[in-house]
């Protein structure tokens, strides 16, 4: 939250303490006032949360470590997949939640060995490459594990999957408060999903200052002298690897209870591209940073899409730029512009692994 706050304009360097109440305030009042303009736009806020776990999850791999992992998307879809074949009639299971999220975590972490392990000699290009390729083959084998036994359905998908049941406590019902006002399921969605990025955002910050973070950052800045300093690189990329799909599987469970159907369709390259924008615009390394960019990304071209639509029509009285091709220019645009104008992102990570307080010690001493 330090990061959020002191990203505030004016605010946060002046009154860094009021900066934290307006960021707190902003999480807890987002998705009323989302609710003015439509449950839509709450729906958009409660995917926004998932892209930021999503993102929270490769910056620990790509900004964290320095592993470039352009096939990210394929355990977003084992956790999402895990749910459907654990929480829905297509194999008559009906888990719990607090089996099936672990065990879609648990399998998305299985998944990032299983690509770690024969990539741990890869860098830069060459592993980009491989990771691309990992996370097609995954939506392919999605595609087409039909026959000659159904498995996933094909390119149909599954469907009726099971909500999200807190002990009791169905998140996809209505909450009735009077005769004329009940509170929507999405907007119970939001705060469950705040919950877990909430907690996303806790871990990867004691990971972050721990001696895992540290080797990580070792690694990214210079292999071969961590290498040297005694860290096993092999051991902290697999565990990279291993902990950054974690956060995608667990994404991917609370994604197939949402929207209640998944086909391969949602995890195709393009997301995937998508969610490193998100990484490299808002600051790899930098949590904060990482969040911005995801709410950003996740929010603007919905709302570029709602003005840009209208502005067509009037103009040229049909649409020339339909809205997946828009959402797929501007995230090219903000890459270039970010490459061009702020080449480490919107926040930049600060020295001594995102820490500002031993930035400013360091500074010190010089």
């Amino acid at each position: 939250m330090n990061e959020l706050a002191v990203a505030i304009p004016w605010l946060g360097s002046r009154n860094p303490k009021a900066a934290r109440s307006v960021v707190l305030a902003l999480m807890l009042i987002a998705p009323l006032i989302a609710a003015l303009c439509g449950n839509t736009w709450v729906r958009i806020l409660d995917f926004a949360l998932l892209y930021v776990m999503l993102a929270l999850g490769l910056n620990l791999v790509v900004g964290f470590a320095g592993l470039l992992d352009l096939g990210y998307i394929a355990f977003y879809a084992v956790g999402a997949y895990t749910w459907a074949f654990l929480a829905s009639p297509h194999f008559g299971l009906h888990l719990p939640f607090w089996l099936v999220l672990p065990a879609g975590a648990g399998f998305a972490a299985l998944a990032g060995l299983i690509l770690g392990a024969p990539v741990l000699r890869l860098r830069g290009d060459y592993l980009a490459i491989v990771t691309l390729g990992f996370g097609e083959i995954v939506r392919i084998f999605m595609n087409n594990l039909n026959y000659p036994i159904n498995i996933t359905n094909g390119p149909q998908g599954v469907n009726m999957l099971d909500s999200l049941n807190l002990f009791g406590w169905d998140v996809s019902r209505h909450i009735p408060i009077t005769d004329n006002f009940k509170i929507n399921s999405l907007v119970m969605f939001y705060y469950v999903f705040l919950l877990f990025v909430v907690g996303s955002v806790i871990v990867i910050r004691r990971l972050q200052v721990s001696r895992i973070g540290r080797g990580w950052a070792a690694i990214r800045d210079d292999e071969l002298a961590a290498k040297a300093i005694g860290i096993n690189t092999r051991n902290m990329k697999l565990l990279a690897f291993a902990m950054g799909a974690t956060f995608g599987g667990v994404a991917g469970g609370l994604f197939g209870s949402f929207q209640g159907f998944v086909s391969p369709e949602s995890f195709s390259l393009m997301e995937s591209i998508a969610i490193l924008t998100m990484v490299v615009f808002g600051g790899m390394g930098n949590l904060g940073g990482v969040i911005i960019g995801a709410i950003a990304l996740s929010l603007l071209p919905e709302i570029l899409r709602s003005v840009a639509l209208p502005v067509q029509h009037a103009i040229f009285g049909h649409v020339i730029l339909d809205p997946e091709v828009l959402r797929m220019l501007l995230l090219s645009l903000a890459m270039i512009l970010m490459m061009l104008i702020r080449p480490a992102g919107m926040l930049p990570a600060h020295a001594r692994y995102s820490r500002p307080e031993l930035a400013s010690a360091g500074k010190g001493k010089q």
